[in-house]
């Protein structure tokens, strides 16, 4: 008997108590584990989430939607970054204060011309306190997943709390797997047998997260 036949044989063993036409998603499956791990008020989850940022290396700062241009003005200029990627959805205002040269997200660019570029900023889905990750869809204020793998410098901006959520099974329903999903926690880093960690192997180098109130436009008179 050929290690295929043992294989198969071992496979047919275990699907043996299936009834016949039975499909993989038509049994029902029980989803009930918890989604909530504990109590905590919004604002505890977002501090949750500041903590865990920090734990993975990112940088984390806080401000009000009014001076969030100035921040990520005052964040490229320290960087001295000369161009930034600009994904097509992002709100202009976010880079008034900046004199950075805008670039587009081009379907069109390489690798190589992106590698030259020096920072990226975008938006978010979605961002979960307990595990300080940031989720990206390709939503039009984050564009395609290549433009935040391959600049060495990624500005992400997360509108709190509309944004947090505490757990992953709790940001899964909030998230559509159709969509291209990157999950970020902190910057590309790696470790080698000695546990030597080293940054920016496959991703950004410098991961710096603002933490902002969503900007909900005046209000009616």
């Amino acid at each position: 008997m050929s290690s295929r036949d043992v294989v198969l044989a071992r496979v047919r063993r275990a699907l043996a108590d299936v009834p016949r036409g039975e499909g993989p998603y038509d049994p029902p499956v029980p989803r009930d584990y918890h989604r909530v791990h504990g109590a905590r008020t919004t604002e505890q989850t977002v501090e949750l989430l500041a903590e865990h940022l920090a734990d993975y290396r990112a940088v984390v700062h806080r401000c009000s939607a009014d001076d969030l241009p100035a921040l990520i003005g005052r964040l490229l200029a320290e960087r001295g970054a000369r161009t930034v990627v600009v994904p097509p959805g992002l709100d202009p205002r976010w880079l008034s204060a900046t004199e950075a040269t805008r670039v587009p997200d081009r379907a069109t660019d390489t690798a190589g011309e992106l590698d030259a570029v020096d920072s990226v900023v975008t938006g978010c889905a979605l961002a979960v306190a307990e595990t300080g990750t940031l989720v990206l869809d390709g939503g039009p204020d984050q564009g395609r997943r290549r433009i935040t793998l391959v600049p060495d410098h990624h500005v992400c901006v997360v509108r709190v709390p509309d944004q947090v959520v505490g757990s992953v099974p709790e940001a899964l329903p909030r998230l559509s797997p159709e969509r291209p999903l990157t999950w970020i926690s902190g910057p590309s880093a790696t470790s080698d047998i000695e546990l030597d960690r080293v940054e920016g192997v496959h991703g950004p180098r410098t991961l710096e997260v603002i933490l902002v109130p969503k900007d909900r436009g005046p209000a009616a008179g």
